[in-house]
């Protein structure tokens, strides 16, 4: 809809402006780049211990995300709050961790702070700062300049540019990290088992039924009458037969049995095995469950059998229960 809202003034060239400014920030840090930054990652890839990020205020804030990136993509870290860590929590730092320690003046005086016992503990320093002759850079193993960015805040106070330039290094990093490791989408998922990546990647067929507890089946012998009521039980639109053995060896739908009513009322009385499908398709149950859906889009089918080594069919899955969970 055309937006024909009329306003006392326009904002948007003020959005443009800051924009830019930021972008061209983190532009201007690329031709800044240099062998401090190799040799952080190094630092870190050969680091026994964690990646311990810290940081007071707004670089607190951005610390947290880069901590997060970096404990998602295999690199194991953890923020620490300096004033926390002042009063205990720099117990849970070692001699075998790197400290990141976040601060655009260098001159933090709780990040300060943190420093006598950091050297104490015996744990490594990396610096992420606007001014390589802070105290904070002077007393780090390896200092990451974000260079002079002047900040979008028309008043040079808020930390905009400084910190989007800080944020964006952090990623940097993370991903230098990720790759140098040969992080893979199934390392992700690991970390990651409630989102839609970890569960197309981790998954099994057997897990959804384990959740459903849907595993209709009928004896091929059976009449068409005992597997209608048994369909209709479970809810699922179709079943499963199996032979004395319990092995698959047809499936039987709502659909087949309406075709077949359809050319004799006597349906009912047949048994299963004159009806159902006798090379139906079917999933392993250690079978991913994106490829059990993968296998009903390509073959047009709602529902999938799924068996156990001996072709045993141990549940049935629906289409509806693996769309709801993002498959």
């Amino acid at each position: 809809m055309l937006n024909t809202k009329t306003y006392s003034q326009d904002y948007t060239n003020n959005v443009i402006a800051v924009l830019e400014k930021e972008a061209q920030a983190i532009l201007d840090l690329k031709g800044a780049i240099g062998h401090a930054v190799n040799d952080a990652i190094q630092m870190i890839l050969e680091c026994h211990g964690r990646v311990v990020i810290t940081g007071i205020g707004k670089s607190g804030i951005i610390g947290r995300k880069i901590n997060a990136t970096m404990a998602s993509t295999g690199t194991p870290s953890f923020f620490l709050h300096p004033s926390e860590g002042l009063h205990g929590d720099l117990g849970m730092v070692t001699a075998n961790d790197v400290i990141i320690a976040i601060s655009n003046s260098g001159e933090s005086e709780e990040v300060l702070n943190l420093i006598p016992s950091i050297k104490k503990i015996g744990a490594k320093m990396i610096a992420i700062v606007k001014n390589p002759l802070s105290t904070l850079a002077i007393k780090s193993d390896i200092v990451l300049c974000i260079g002079n960015a002047e900040e979008a805040c028309p008043l040079g106070l808020a930390p905009t540019t400084s910190t989007t330039v800080t944020l964006a290094l952090g990623d940097a990093v993370a991903i230098a990290l990720l790759q140098a490791r040969n992080f893979q989408p199934e390392d992700f998922a690991v970390f990651h088992p409630a989102g839609s990546l970890g569960r197309r990647l981790l998954l099994k067929a057997a897990d959804v039924t384990q959740t459903t507890r849907k595993n209709p089946i009928v004896l091929h012998s059976d009449s068409v009458k005992e597997a209608l009521f048994l369909m209709t039980t479970q809810g699922m639109g179709a079943i499963s037969v199996v032979d004395e053995r319990q092995r698959l060896v047809g499936v039987l739908t709502d659909g087949d049995i309406r075709r077949a009513f359809a050319m004799s009322v006597d349906m009912l009385s047949y048994a299963v095995d004159e009806l159902c499908n006798k090379q139906p398709v079917c999933i392993q149950a250690e079978e991913l469950a994106a490829e059990a859906m993968g296998l009903m889009e390509k073959h047009k089918i709602n529902v999938l059998p799924v068996i156990n080594s001996e072709n045993q069919p141990i549940g049935m899955l629906h289409i509806h229960d693996l769309m709801n969970l993002g498959l």
